[in-house]
């Protein structure tokens, strides 16, 4: 089935997943287990990006590309939340959250999940929209304290590759 709703960011979860087993997953589940992260609460202004990289072939004597062919895919994004207790930084930064490293630590490894659902269609018209980024790590946190706004963290990240589910019960 394939899903024709309209989404608000109300109707979104996100969770942090863990399918693999490695010395960094298993970081990223004692923090996430610690700090109770799935779902992720609090969170606002969630962006997923994918970048295909095309390259353009032009012959000699035509001005218009010839043909396209698909070079390197990278995804990216962003999430800012108003709930500020170190899970975040800790994700990035793993040990070297609490301790200072004198030379390499562990950097956090997990999925993330974004699950769309519209509470206002029927059970059984229902579909479920999942999108799936894997191997992901977050390369960015910054902390904004204004004077008469809510406290937000942020953080940028960059994933491994990324999958889609359109799924009806």
């Amino acid at each position: 089935m394939v899903n024709t709703s309209v989404f608000r960011g109300s109707d979104g979860v996100i969770e942090f997943a863990l399918a693999e087993t490695t010395p960094e997953t298993k970081k990223a589940k004692e923090i996430s287990d610690a700090y109770s992260l799935s779902p992720v609460g609090r969170a606002t202004n969630v962006e997923v990006k994918v970048e295909s990289q095309l390259k353009a072939f032009h012959e000699l004597g035509h001005r218009y590309a010839t043909d396209l062919r698909p070079g390197n895919v990278n995804i990216s994004g962003t999430i800012a939340r108003a709930y500020i207790n170190g899970a975040l930084l800790k994700l990035l930064l793993g040990d070297a959250a609490t301790t200072q490293s004198a030379g390499t630590f562990l950097s956090p490894t997990f999925d993330i999940v974004l699950k769309l659902e519209n509470p206002g269609v029927s059970q059984e018209n229902s579909v479920t929209s999942t999108i799936t980024i894997h191997g992901v790590k977050f390369e960015n946190w910054s902390y904004q304290l204004p004077e008469d706004d809510f406290v937000m963290e942020s953080v940028s990240f960059k994933g491994i590759w990324i999958s889609v589910e359109d799924k009806a019960p």
